[in-house]
């Protein structure tokens, strides 16, 4: 596993006031062996910004969710990466992995129901790699999805 840390550029928020956004990037083996270790560090980073115990909980379930669904299509020996973006209010995390078929998830399952309502904005994506990315933005205070 390795964990790299940067500190991006700040933003201005709707006041004018500078927004710190720092980035986090877990990358492990995609195997579900080691989804302990990101539902542990998706606590510890929610809980860096805030998050009420419940929200962080949410998160924890919703990562683990978006790796369950990526999980099964990725190709044998390859990592998972997993995209943390903090900032005051919000946190954004992009699940990625290179997969046999680049499928996306589908939209219309009971998974992605209960990944949209624990993590309010959910997306997915394919790259040009076959690599499969679930994105999700959970603000701290929202309750459920858009």
């Amino acid at each position: 596993m390795t964990e790299e840390t940067t500190a991006m550029p700040a933003e201005k928020s709707a006041d004018a006031r500078p927004v710190v956004r720092d980035v986090v990037t877990v990358k492990l083996p995609a195997d579900s062996a080691y989804l302990s270790v990101l539902r542990t560090a998706t606590a510890g980073l929610a809980a860096r910004l805030d998050f009420t115990l419940d929200e962080i909980e949410d998160l924890r379930i919703a990562v683990d969710e978006a790796c369950a669904m990526l999980l099964p299509q990725a190709v044998p020996g390859t990592d998972l990466e997993c995209r943390f973006e903090l900032t005051g209010e919000a946190m954004r995390i992009a699940v990625a992995v290179l997969t046999v078929d680049g499928v996306v998830p589908s939209r219309d399952t009971f998974a992605w129901t209960v990944l949209s309502a624990l993590a309010g904005d959910v997306d997915s994506a394919v790259g040009a790699d076959d690599r499969v990315t679930v994105m999700l933005q959970k603000r701290r205070g929202a309750t459920g999805a858009k």
